[in-house]
């Protein structure tokens, strides 16, 4: 959340030349700290150093889906141990700037946060110099290798950001118990903790879903998604569905089927409520996927279908078992699978895979606006 007055003067630096531009450049305000309302000491410079230090972890535990889980657990920690955190990167085949996907603003809401490219640049050589960088690794025992650049994406995610470590150590804390955690590493001694993973479970826990309301996608993702909707069904409600039906999927759901938890299917399956996976849940069956297609056709009469998929969209199997109630099928395969991610939380109605991850993004956007979701094989 950034005042009026901040937004002027960023954007008239622009203009400016010599110490004043300097002036501004370093007065910035984006750091701010609390749920409650902003108050204007709750501002602080843009590099001003946090003197109770920073936290920053590799968000390196599969693709977008788990990683978000991931960065979502990764913030509260931040705020359990009182750190700013410095976004790290999304991971794809390169390091993804955080803001390219996401407003900063809005994070910022919740809790202290700073880009880490930014950091990097404005703040590392004085708070976190060349020769004092320590990595940590989680470990239950203390002489367990602890290598945080050692394969990929490890090495590629600290590579782009100029990162390599002078000695790395084991630490045996929970991530649970933030207290202790603060005691282990007191920011006098350790400015900056660089931990291997995030300091979260996957699936995330339920008690942090909430955050998902901090996590809003950036002016170029709405731009781009809204462009599409514009371009193809105008005006229209739509019905977004999400099918996982690739092989790498198929393999991943032989072993769903009578587990309590799998992947991400606390989202549907709540801990500790006796429910268990099934194989519709995980890799729904074409009669599946059109039994419940058609049934939330009928309950909303909307007209048009947008599918994304890792694999096969059905169009024509759709169309055909749909073909009495006028149906168009949209499917785009974007560069960008946020671009899926956003179309499918803009929808009437949204039916999803329990199990997935990528599912279970759009679960917890709509959630927080109180849109219906369904998933497959669930009752």
């Amino acid at each position: 959340m950034v005042t009026q007055q901040a937004r002027s003067q960023r954007n008239s630096r622009m203009t400016m030349k010599g110490p004043l531009k300097f002036l501004l450049l370093v007065t910035l305000v984006v750091i701010v700290g609390s749920h409650d309302a902003v108050k204007s000491e709750d501002f602080v410079d843009k590099y001003e150093v946090d003197p109770k230090g920073y936290l920053i972890f590799c968000l390196c535990m599969g693709r977008f889906g788990n990683q978000a889980e991931h960065f979502l657990g990764g913030l509260a920690f931040a705020k359990a141990v009182d750190r700013t955190l410095l976004l790290p990167p999304w991971r794809t085949y390169k390091n993804v700037r955080f803001t390219d996907w996401f407003r900063l603003e809005s994070i910022t809401e919740y809790h202290r946060v700073i880009v880490a490219e930014d950091f990097m640049e404005n703040l590392a050589d004085q708070v976190w110099p060349v020769g004092n960088r320590t990595g940590c690794c989680f470990s239950y025992t203390v002489d367990r290798t602890c290598d945080l650049k050692q394969g990929n994406p490890f090495g590629p995610f600290w590579d782009g950001l100029g990162v390599d470590f002078d000695k790395t150590e084991n630490f045996m804390v929970s991530y649970s118990q933030p207290e202790e955690w603060k005691q282990r590493f007191p920011p006098s001694k350790y400015p900056v903790v660089a931990l291997k993973g995030a300091p979260a479970p996957f699936p995330m826990r339920p008690e942090n879903w909430e955050l998902h309301k901090y996590l809003q996608w950036s002016d170029d993702i709405i731009q781009q998604g809204q462009k599409y909707i514009h371009d193809h069904f105008p005006g229209q409600e739509y019905i977004g569905i999400h099918l996982r039906n690739g092989a790498d999927w198929e393999n991943a759901c032989k072993h769903a089927p009578d587990q309590p938890k799998y992947m991400a299917s606390p989202q549907c399956i709540p801990l500790n409520s006796g429910g268990k996976v099934t194989s519709e849940m995980c890799l729904p069956s074409t009669q599946e996927v059109l039994r419940l297609l058609e049934k939330v056709v009928k309950e909303t009469d909307v007209k048009v279908i947008y599918v994304a998929t890792d694999k096969n969209p059905m169009i024509a199997e759709i169309e055909q078992h749909l073909k009495d109630y006028q149906v168009s099928v949209f499917h785009q395969d974007p560069w960008l699978p946020q671009l899926d991610l956003y179309i499918l939380g803009q929808s009437v109605h949204f039916i999803g895979n329990c199990v997935s991850s990528f599912t279970s993004f759009v679960t917890r956007e709509r959630a927080v606006s109180n849109k219906p979701t369904s998933f497959w094989g669930y009752s």
